[in-house]
């Protein structure tokens, strides 16, 4: 099969994977509150059972990339799709808060499709396209995301668990999809043992950044993705505290903030590939969202901090240019576990961040029209001014040129 179907299939592969995680959004602490006795069993339980499938990708990510090098992308591929349909399908019958929360470490266990898919991608492209199609995977699971609590309102209307129904006939389809059409995209396979010791997250990461090439992408990864990490975790409070949003502005910005991220992954960023180097993308994308969040940070009007959230979007050219430049530096039978590595030091991040960004919302609650309410957003600035000033240092020598004829990444 020709590599354009083969990148099609992922990325409708990766879309649906995000509507049904984003279908099950709304609803889900419903349902939990009709099985939980009082409010505080409530919170409970809602927090374990969204923390279990964090951790679980965290924890999995890694082994699962590794298993990927070694018994192809396909099986694990279409493993995870089948462990998002069981975690999906189980909420949909059962009345036990315990099955569902098994349900979900499962989910989270199988659950690899974004590290998978990028190794798949990998695999099928070379130069320019493969940077295109990082960032358009990134596209298309913000789209689906956006669109999946959405459409989860709307069915919860009918019935709590019809959202979690249709999720899990969603991964079906999604699976019978994918079984009779794609193809297995690894040529050259790992055939060293798996190991515990070598392929758990907390070695995978620190296998990657003992790599000299990769020490400073990984630096100027981390440092962004806190940025991104701690506005995910406090946009909803602060706009409420210090601009008085609604539940509906809140909603609103957040949309919005989705759609300008996939505009910038999925339209914006195959069109710089052609035309500057990895290097200037990624430069002038963190110098963007740098300067967008110190204006967030500073600024008294709501309006004005929610379009600068949107142009803050543009910082998301520099994640899938710096995954795959790290892609770019790693042997055709490493792929999935360096990925692996990458996403579980993304998962990293993303736990980390609320520990550093939810003491700061003490600002804007507090002294909502002070100069230091803006501290949340002062933070985010800060980790990416860091990460801009790590890019600067990452050396030119291997970089790809701008894009000058046939697109290299088509091949058979």
């Amino acid at each position: 099969m020709p590599v354009t179907p083969r990148i099609g299939f992922i990325l409708v592969c990766i879309f649906l994977d995000a509507l049904g995680i984003g279908l099950i959004v709304p609803v889900l602490p419903r349902l939990i509150g009709e099985l939980a006795v009082t409010r505080d069993l409530q919170t409970t339980w809602y927090g374990a059972i969204m923390l279990s499938y964090g951790v679980m990708q965290f924890l999995s990510a890694p082994l699962l990339g590794a298993l990927s090098d070694r018994i192809g992308r396909r099986p694990v591929l279409l493993g995870g799709i089948l462990g998002l349909g069981l975690m999906f399908a189980v909420p949909a019958f059962s009345t036990s808060l315990w099955f569902i929360l098994g349900s979900r470490i499962l989910g989270g266990m199988l659950s690899a499709n974004m590290t998978v898919a990028q190794a798949y991608i990998a695999d099928v492209t070379v130069g320019v396209q493969r940077f295109s199609g990082f960032g358009k995977i990134g596209a298309v699971f913000g789209i689906g995301f956006v669109l999946g609590p959405a459409l989860g309102g709307v069915l919860g209307q009918f019935d709590v668990r019809f959202p979690f129904m249709c999720a899990a006939v969603i991964c079906l389809a999604n699976f019978l999809y994918g079984a009779f059409v794609l193809p297995e995209s690894l040529k050259t396979r790992d055939t060293a043992p798996l190991s515990l010791k070598r392929n758990n997250p907390f070695a995978a990461v620190w296998a990657l950044i003992r790599m000299p090439q990769n020490r400073l992408l990984v630096t100027v990864l981390t440092l962004s993705s806190l940025a991104t990490g701690v506005l995910q975790c406090t946009w909803a409070l602060y706009t409420e505290y210090r601009y008085g949003f609604t539940p509906l502005l809140i909603g609103l910005s957040v949309f919005a903030l989705g759609l300008s991220i996939s505009f910038v992954q999925g339209w914006l960023l195959p069109r710089l590939v052609i035309r500057l180097t990895p290097r200037k993308i990624v430069f002038t994308a963190l110098a963007t969202g740098t300067a967008a969040l110190a204006v967030v940070a500073l600024t008294g009007n709501g309006f004005v901090a929610a379009l600068f959230c949107c142009l803050y979007a543009v910082s998301g050219a520099a994640g899938p240019m710096i995954t795959g430049d790290i892609s770019r530096r790693t042997a055709p039978e490493h792929q999935g576990t360096t990925i692996g590595a990458v996403s579980s030091l993304n998962s990293l991040t993303g736990a980390v961040a609320p520990a550093i960004g939810t003491p700061l919302l003490m600002f804007p609650a507090n002294a909502p029209a002070a100069f230091t309410a803006g501290m949340p957003y002062f933070a985010c600035a800060l980790f990416m001014g860091l990460s801009l000033i790590a890019a600067a240092a990452v050396k030119d020598t291997e970089e790809i040129p701008p894009y000058a004829g046939d697109d290299t990444g088509e091949t058979d």
